[in-house]
């Protein structure tokens, strides 16, 4: 998508702040401690922090975190959620922090909004060198039939491109780091992909499902009909019909480092 689209839907979660907040997936504790594994320091910058799901998970590991995050609205949830947490108005291509501050940036669900082109030497700047730079995200595992009628019902405004295993790992390698030329000072990527399972309700998915853009942005009558034939779907599938169900998930994770 182009910058303006890019800024529409990434503009998006501020109304659903609220329920981001309550129905939005943690990420998988696994995950995040191979994101930091290779940093030489502790010092972690949570960018695009949203509601403070990746930041949670970083303060339940004991890391010393700041969050970064540019919508008001998500912003006021985080400093509800997470109190203790240094948080700051800001974003990927303006960060509010000194030159060398950090040893990881991370991303939870959010370095595919930023526009590299500026964020990536803005990254390179608050990064020490030898610093980590690694995306996280949450996706549905449509190696499972059940998952991979969700999709097809769905559409790409509930599961878009990266949000299936089947899907993410190329579409996400060259798409979302600091690309070559912009921000050259960054080594080559590395992959991989954690096992993360969410128990979720028919109603608790849908919920879910309805906090990403591309659910938030289409027109009323549309969303309602869009989520209406998903809970139509997932009422007539055994596997997800009758009470609470795993929805099979893992947390995918991107990374980098600073040369």
């Amino acid at each position: 998508m182009d910058q303006e689209e890019r800024r529409r839907h990434a503009s998006s979660f501020g109304a659903a702040a609220a329920a981001y907040a309550e129905h939005r997936p943690d990420y998988a504790h696994d995950a995040v401690r191979w994101a930091l594994r290779p940093a030489r320091g502790t010092r972690v910058l949570d960018l695009g922090a949203g509601t403070g799901k990746l930041a949670a998970t970083l303060v339940a590991l004991g890391v010393d975190v700041v969050a970064v995050e540019p919508d008001p609205a998500m912003l006021a949830e985080l400093h509800r959620s997470l109190p203790e947490v240094r948080a700051l108005p800001g974003s990927a291509e303006a960060i509010p922090l000194p030159d060398a501050s950090v040893d990881v940036v991370l991303a939870g669900n959010a370095m595919h909004w930023f526009d590299m082109d500026v964020a990536g030497p803005e990254i390179a700047r608050v990064l020490s060198p030898g610093g980590v730079l690694a995306g996280l995200w949450n996706v549905v595992d449509d190696r499972v039939g059940w998952v991979a009628g969700l999709g097809r019902v769905g559409g790409s405004a509930a599961v878009g491109p990266r949000d299936t295993r089947g899907s993410w790992p190329g579409q996400t390698a060259d798409a979302h780091l600091p690309r070559p030329g912009v921000a050259a000072r960054f080594g080559s990527a590395e992959q991989a992909m954690f096992p993360h399972g969410q128990r979720r309700t028919a109603d608790a998915l849908v919920a879910t499902l309805a906090t990403r853009a591309g659910v938030l942005d289409l027109p009323g009558q549309e969303r309602a009909a869009l989520l209406g034939r998903i809970r139509a779907y997932l009422g007539s599938r055994p596997e997800t019909a009758l009470g609470e169900f795993t929805l099979p998930m893992l947390t995918c994770v991107l990374r980098t480092r600073r040369l």
